[in-house]
């Protein structure tokens, strides 16, 4: 029998009436052609301003996922989060947009959030996307060491200063910052971005934070190297370890151009991965602290098994846990519960800026095999402990 079977723990903040709600999304979500369907109206409806879509969406997907259209209206979340041991991670969820405008926008609004943590116990880490900071065709040309035009390097050059301020102001206020990890053909210069971040700002211990996609067949390789440079040249290292997000996108892309998949190719291979850095990273903890960043309950268990056997305390300040808002509940207050430090990636951002998080989060809620299910049969067995019907 799974530790994360309490519905009642892992459903204390939702009502009655969340919880039906929550419950037909996923029921929607879990069928492809109905969310497919979602989808594509979801798009449609928001590029052409159908009235009254913005009221649905609102009361749908985004109260699920999102915590409010700023950082100030997500705080009543991140309060009751924490008064049930549950931190909070904002994630500025603006994705897609190109310009140095938008840019710059997103880089004030991370300073800001850097800021704002470093005044709130119930924030441990601020977070934000490299292609947030700069274009991602500009990130695969620096990363596969293409000639820049001089336009393109003063381009760059302003994606590094932004860089810079973020984690120059983190280091000051002591507020660690995680850098995401997104598709693997501009990753390599993020990659490289972030180590030189790690090299000046992680002397002490590990301020700035880079993200590892374990669906990667590259990357427990990848990691082992960057634990030994790090030990080589004195300095310590955060990561979030994740699966990954863009599984498709990276599989589609790579049978258009030819190239070999750098996927794993099944599940079971990416788990097996995933789990053996778990459990690497363990054996590493004098210099690797890590965020565990998985809905996978198999490999929580393994990780908080493997911290018991080494006397690993769960509060142990190397050593962190995170699911996304608005799913795995059951994971999350378990830990939290349980003293082990427990976090919720936070969304916000004006609805219209997050479609592209909305849609994608329902699109891997599709393609993930079993994640919608076991969602669906939590809720459904705290709906029959509160004796709520379904319709």
């Amino acid at each position: 029998m799974s530790i994360f079977n309490d519905t009642q723990l892992a459903f204390s903040l939702k009502s009655n009436f969340e919880l039906k709600k929550a419950y037909l999304l996923f029921k929607s979500i879990q069928n492809p052609t109905l969310s497919n369907l979602g989808i594509n109206f979801l798009q449609f409806s928001i590029k052409n301003n159908l009235p009254g879509v913005d009221f649905i969406i609102k009361n749908t997907m985004y109260t699920q996922f999102c915590g409010g259209e700023t950082r100030e209206k997500a705080v009543p979340i991140v309060e009751k989060l924490y008064e049930h041991h549950v931190s909070s991670i904002f994630d500025y969820a603006k994705e897609g947009a190109e310009t140095e405008e938008s840019f710059w926008e997103t880089f004030r609004e991370i300073i800001t959030n850097i800021e704002f943590a470093s005044k709130r116990k119930e924030i441990p880490f601020v977070v934000f996307k490299p292609t947030g900071f700069g274009r991602i065709d500009l990130y695969e040309l620096v990363g596969k060491k293409k000639p820049l035009t001089a336009t393109e390097k003063q381009e760059w050059e302003r994606v590094k200063s932004r860089y810079e301020e973020v984690c120059k102001l983190a280091h000051k206020l002591q507020v660690p910052v995680m850098i995401d990890a997104e598709e693997s053909w501009m990753q390599d210069a993020a990659d490289d971005l972030a180590r030189e971040m790690m090299q000046k700002y992680n002397k002490e211990k590990p301020i700035v934070w880079n993200t590892v996609q374990f669906y990667r067949t590259d990357r427990l390789d990848w990691i082992q190297t960057e634990i030994a440079q790090a030990k080589e040249m004195g300095y310590f290292l955060g990561y979030k370890f994740v699966r990954g997000a863009y599984m498709e996108k990276e599989r589609n892309r790579a049978t258009i151009m030819g190239y070999a998949s750098p996927i794993m190719p099944t599940k079971e291979a990416t788990d097996d991965q995933y789990n053996a850095a778990a459990e690497l990273a363990l054996d590493h903890k004098d210099i690797l602290s890590v965020y565990y960043g998985t809905h996978n309950e198999r490999s929580t268990e393994l990780i908080i098994n493997k911290m018991e056997v080494m006397n690993v305390a769960p509060h142990s300040s190397k050593i962190f846990f995170g699911q996304l808002y608005g799913m795995s509940d059951n994971i999350t207050f378990y830990l939290g519960n349980a003293g082990y430090n427990a976090t919720k990636y936070l969304p916000y951002g004006k609805l219209q800026d997050v479609i592209p998080y909305l849609t994608r989060r329902a699109k891997e809620n599709t393609s993930v095999a079993g994640q919608t299910g076991r969602e669906l049969g939590l809720i459904a067995t705290e709906m029959k402990r509160r004796n709520i019907s379904i319709l």
